[in-house]
């Protein structure tokens, strides 16, 4: 049999155990009624958004379809066999034959500084930037691009350069030196 004693404890300890369930319904149905209130917003948003009217999307530009370019080789220089101007024939630097003194010099730091004509022969008389003067005479090479001396006269000596072609190959050139005053 249950005493009072024990039917008051009873009621006290059940009282106490539905308090947090209790608190628990209470706080769930208030964070459902924030969820409604939210999403009503929500929906009221998505149907203003649905009354506006589109916008204007431009098409799609026109594509032009590929023209293909076709390569006519035929009757073409290979780019790889060296041409006319630069082959075989073409000049060419003689680099078997021994260097000359002078040819260690470019021809803009020689100058002419007199000619003398011994027993028939016409020599030019050439001066260094160091101050040295040398004598030379048709034949001889003066200058770093193979310059040969092709004539003297008592005013200036006349010279064939062979310079780069810019292709690969070599050409001639004139050049001449004049007699420094």
């Amino acid at each position: 049999m249950v005493t009072h004693m024990q039917q008051h404890f009873l009621a006290r300890t059940a009282a106490r155990a539905c308090v947090p369930a209790f608190a628990a319904v209470i706080a769930i149905a208030v964070g459902l009624a924030g969820c409604s209130s939210a999403d009503s917003d929500l929906q009221q948003f998505i149907q203003q958004t649905q009354a506006q009217p589109g916008g204007h999307v431009d098409p799609l530009p026109e594509i032009k379809p590929y023209e293909t370019f076709v390569y006519d080789d035929q009757g073409l220089r290979s780019p790889f066999v060296p041409s006319q101007a630069t082959g075989f024939n073409a000049v060419r630097r003689d680099t078997k034959r021994p260097r000359e003194f002078l040819e260690q010099f470019s021809l803009d730091t020689l100058k002419m500084v007199g000619s003398i004509k011994i027993e028939g022969t016409m020599y030019a008389l050439v001066q260094t930037k160091d101050g040295i003067v040398h004598r030379v005479t048709v034949g001889n090479y003066m200058g770093q691009n193979d310059g040969r001396i092709t004539d003297i006269s008592s005013s200036k000596i006349d010279l064939t350069e062979i310079v780069p072609d810019g292709l690969g190959g070599y050409m001639k050139r004139p050049a001449a030196l004049a007699l420094s005053q």
